[in-house]
């Protein structure tokens, strides 16, 4: 590769990036100029510029990766695994030996996941896929571990032979398929006799359908993110080409065979000068890798705020989305899922009112007689939803309730139609609420998004018209987050 002096902006840019992204909790900018050596002007105008641009957000005076840092991370996941079949894969041997499975990918002097399964219970093995394992990789067969990353663990180790993920000379890159035990239930010696069989048969079918899968892959490149008008409005504070270079990092996208310079520059809108500046600079970097004038991303971009926002649960996802939605309201809201018959709020923000809905995160009321509940209602089956609401109690919290299996249906039908809900002190006299679904891809409805308020305060249709766009504008932000965050991992509901 031709030496690059790396653009400056860019390569501090994605330096903190990665202090937040691994920073134990949330950092403050004195924190940031300590850990990189920066002054404290430019750490200032990176926060300024990430924040502008949706990597970065302000928790009070501390600094916290966005699910929007995922993106990049989910780019080289797409890559490596672009129809899934090394995740279903895996999941079936962590099913089929009662042992945690990780996949990773060498990375610089370790090993980062890529992938990994495990099965539940109170020893699980609490790896994440971004993790970065200080160990090498193996060599060649078996490698046994009785003292894996820690005391307690035993491991086995093996190679296998997949596509490549980013452009090398050699036809193919070693990943390692690790099954990890503890030393309470396993040595390494017998964890590899009781795996032996089942990992062959893993190894050989996971080569096989990878071989088989590297066809022309739809690509999941950004379109270029026309942040001009943050220049104009920030000047100074908005480092523009610290901005382009991350549009680069994201068309160079999920290929298999990478991008040229001139398909990077195109896809961005930049000049073909500045996309390969951006380029040549992110392979110096570690974040790229050039082959015959093309280039793909490596496993350090998983180093960008992957790691920190996968770690997240749905109520940290959810909060930051709820505090700006009570701002701009001034009316409480929260998030609910489904649990049985019953709604379960998982996340809430409280509105700063004498007069308010006092309701704490675990709460549970009945899903018929809720906005919420007929909302996530609405996303099951028919004969599903006529189910739980035919094991539900019905009782009748006050005079407005409905009751009736008939009648419930028919709310939960126009909900279907609707795309929303409005219950009116059907669950506590002068409680009115309003509730939107919350999607996941390919898993259909899994939340819902409620505000609550005084009944008397304003008439259902005005309240209607006042929260309704609010709540659905909010909706799809947060789903927008759980996107990024599922795209390689499931959503920790």
């Amino acid at each position: 590769m031709r030496d690059v002096d790396p653009v400056g902006p860019l390569k501090r840019g994605l330096e903190i990036l990665e202090v937040v992204g691994r920073a134990g909790s949330p950092p403050r900018p004195a924190d940031l100029v300590a850990e990189t050596g920066l002054a404290r002007s430019t750490v200032d105008r990176v926060l300024s510029t990430l924040a502008e641009t949706g990597y970065l957000r302000w928790k009070g005076r501390d600094v916290v990766a966005t699910p929007r840092t995922m993106d990049i991370g989910n780019l080289y996941l797409s890559g490596l695994d672009p129809d899934g079949v090394l995740a279903g894969r895996i999941a079936r041997l962590a099913g089929e030996l009662d042992e945690s499975v990780v996949l990773a990918v060498p990375d610089r002097d370790g090993l980062r996941i890529v992938g990994q399964s495990r099965p539940g219970g109170s020893l699980a093995i609490a790896f994440k896929v971004g993790d970065l394992l200080q160990r090498p990789f193996p060599s060649a067969g078996w490698e046994l571990d009785d003292d894996f990353l820690e005391p307690g663990l035993v491991a086995v180790a093996v190679p296998v032979a997949v596509p490549v993920a980013v452009p090398v000379r050699a036809p193919l890159q070693a990943a390692a398929l690790i099954v990890v035990s503890h030393a309470s239930r396993h040595s390494a010696a017998s964890l590899q006799a009781h795996a032996r069989a089942a990992v062959m048969a893993c190894v050989a079918e996971m080569e096989q359908l990878t071989a088989a899968q590297r066809q022309p892959h739809p690509d999941e490149t950004a379109a270029p993110s026309s942040n001009g008008h943050l220049k104009a409005r920030l000047g100074a504070e908005f480092l523009q080409s610290l901005d382009r270079g991350l549009d680069v990092l994201h068309a160079i996208g999920t290929r298999a065979g990478g991008r040229t310079i001139s398909e990077a520059a195109a896809l961005t809108g930049q000049a073909r000068a500045t996309a390969r500046r951006a380029l040549l600079s992110l392979t110096a970097l570690g974040y790229a890798r050039e082959s015959e004038g093309r280039f793909a991303l490596l496993p350090r971009v998983l180093d960008l705020g992957y790691r920190q926002v996968s770690s997240l649960t749905f109520e940290e996802l959810a909060r930051p989305h709820l505090r700006d939605l009570v701002v701009r309201v001034h009316d409480s809201a929260s998030v609910v899922v489904l649990d049985g018959t019953d709604i379960r709020y998982v996340a809430r923000a409280q509105a700063s009112r004498i007069m308010r809905v006092e309701i704490t995160v675990g709460t549970r009321f009945p899903a018929y007689a809720t906005a919420m509940g007929r909302v996530l209602l609405a996303g099951l089956p028919d004969g599903e939803a006529a189910k739980l609401i035919g094991r539900s109690d019905r009782r009748a919290f006050t005079d407005r309730t409905l009751t009736g299996a008939a009648e419930l249906g028919r709310e939960i039908a126009t909900a279907r139609d609707d795309g929303y809900a409005v219950v009116d002190q059907e669950l506590e006299a002068g409680l009115r609420s309003i509730a939107v679904p919350i999607h996941a891809a390919g898993r259909g409805v899994v939340a819902a998004l409620n505000i609550a308020a005084p009944a008397a305060r304003e008439p259902v249709e005005q309240m209607r018209e006042r929260l309704l766009p609010e709540l659905r504008a909010t909706a799809r932000a947060l789903e927008a987050d759980v996107a990024a965050f599922t795209r390689h991992q499931p959503l920790p509901l």
